[in-house]
């Protein structure tokens, strides 16, 4: 056994290559995660109602962000390949196309603030929480296309593989946010008292600053003469559309994957203030364990991207399970952690407006929801990194259908039935949550072991210039 593992730590695409491309990214996302961890901890301490109406608010943004950066983040799969295939000079235009997409995407994302108000009135929950999420909704989405830019400027180092730059810019973003976060919630030092409205200018500000340190970075003369990434900034048509045609179904399955977990929040949100916010603080802790996977989720589409770049698919499977044994890991050991740790783990949401008594009553309702999160990490991490290889392969079409479907039929209109015309409690709504998710590893491990995505083409049959 310690000689099998040995030999899957030192051969190409094992343990070694997994952690040096996905620690990084761990390690990114975690930054990502410690800085909204933090933000609500700020407004939970801060406000009940502000914790109440930040997580509902950024799942709706992120449903259309994170639609729009799953389209443009895929440029880093193309990468991956052309860098796998060794035709560096292709590389530069995979940028640019994915950073003029982005423009466009802005424009659309910051629009979705005027329909905010009604939106959020459609929902219905309490008019001060609405309040506060229409606030919180707007300057996110507002701000949202310096996050898709930053993120399409990073995928040049995530293609390569040479994740590092991506570790140290989100490290930096983290430590500009969360001071900036405190200050500007709490009205500290020449700074007025903002409440939720300077968490979301806080994030925004942060996401600013990562274009000009991934600017730096990444067009510079040396990168120019390997990969083209000044001289090819022209449009390329036929690049752009091929992009597109792998890049939509990749930004769909982000859709509705998000909108399935946003709707669950808005539905869980009509029992009331005490079930949204136990619910809004056990996901809230969830994504210290859920959002580094993610990273992993990352690293399985670059290095099988990689690899079949090379058309090596005994490279490629070497890949996916190497990055899954890691995740395995990762989520095991949280959901150990979510089991024996529940009361420290929320004693960090206490709202300031409200007595010891009133959040125990939080408090033993999150010790429940935490253990339904513990029994679904392994799952999650089985469905993020076959989906992760899937797409790295440009398998694209059927993560689309499977996490559509699942979201759909698995979640969504049971759900709806379930709360609406069977009146299901909040037990009842987690257990089909529990349920989604162990759908979705189903669908993503047949998949992948069913192995039509070793015949996908995407990059040009051209010969290596390896």
């Amino acid at each position: 056994m310690l000689s099998r593992l040995k030999r899957r730590w030192k051969e190409p695409f094992g343990y070694r290559d997994v952690l040096n491309v996905g620690l990084p990214l761990v390690v990114s996302l975690g930054s990502t995660t410690a800085m909204e961890f933090t933000d609500r901890i700020f407004l939970s301490n801060y406000s009940l109602i502000s914790i109440a109406a930040a997580l509902p608010a950024a799942m709706v943004n992120l449903v259309f962000l994170l639609f729009a950066m799953g389209i443009s983040a895929y440029s880093s799969v193309f990468i991956a390949q052309y860098y796998g295939a060794c035709k560096y000079e292709k590389i530069g235009s995979v940028v640019w196309q994915a950073i003029y997409f982005c423009c466009i995407a802005w424009v659309l994302l910051a629009s979705l603030a005027l329909v905010a108000e009604p939106f959020f009135a459609f929902v219905g929950h309490a008019p001060e929480v609405q309040r506060e999420e229409v606030v919180y909704f707007s300057i996110l989405t507002v701000g949202s296309g310096c996050a898709l830019v930053a993120n399409a400027i990073g995928c040049f180092f995530t293609g390569l593989g040479k994740t590092r730059p991506n570790m140290v810019v989100n490290v930096i973003a983290v430590i500009i946010n969360i001071p900036l976060d405190y200050m500007l919630i709490n009205g500290v030092w020449f700074f007025p008292e903002m409440g939720i409205a300077g968490a979301g200018l806080a994030t925004v500000s942060s996401w600013a600053m990562q274009i000009v340190m991934y600017a730096m970075l990444v067009f510079t003369r040396k990168n120019d003469t390997v990969y083209n990434v000044i001289r090819a900034w022209r449009f390329n048509k036929n690049l752009f559309l091929r992009m597109m045609r792998y890049g939509i179904p990749s930004g769909l399955n982000n859709f509705f994957d998000v909108f399935a977990f946003t709707m669950f929040i808005m539905v869980i949100g009509r029992l009331g203030e005490v079930e949204l916010a136990a619910s809004n603080i056990v996901l809230s802790i969830n994504s210290l364990a859920f959002l580094p996977v993610v990273g992993l989720n990352i690293a399985a589409s670059i290095l099988v991207g990689q690899a079949m770049g090379r058309k090596d698919v005994g490279q490629a499977t070497v890949a996916a399970h190497s990055v899954l044994h890691v995740a395995l890991l990762w989520m095991g050991t949280f959901g150990a952690i979510f089991i024996l740790f529940p009361y420290e783990l929320t004693s960090l949401f206490k709202p300031a407006d409200i007595s010891a008594e009133q959040f125990a009553n939080i408090q033993s309702m999150c010790q429940i929801l935490l253990a339904y999160v513990a029994l679904f990490c392994i799952q999650d991490a089985i469905a993020l990194v076959f989906f992760g290889s899937l797409k790295g392969a440009g398998d694209t079409m059927y993560v689309m259908w499977a996490i559509a479907i699942c979201a759909t039929l698995g979640l969504g209109v049971p759900m709806f039935i379930g709360r609406f015309v069977f009146d299901a409690g909040l037990h009842v709504l987690w257990g089909m949550l529990i349920a989604y998710v162990c759908t979705l590893a189903l669908a993503a491990y047949l998949r992948f072991r069913g192995g039509k995505w070793q015949h996908i083409q995407m990059i040009e049959q051209e010969p290596s210039s390896c």
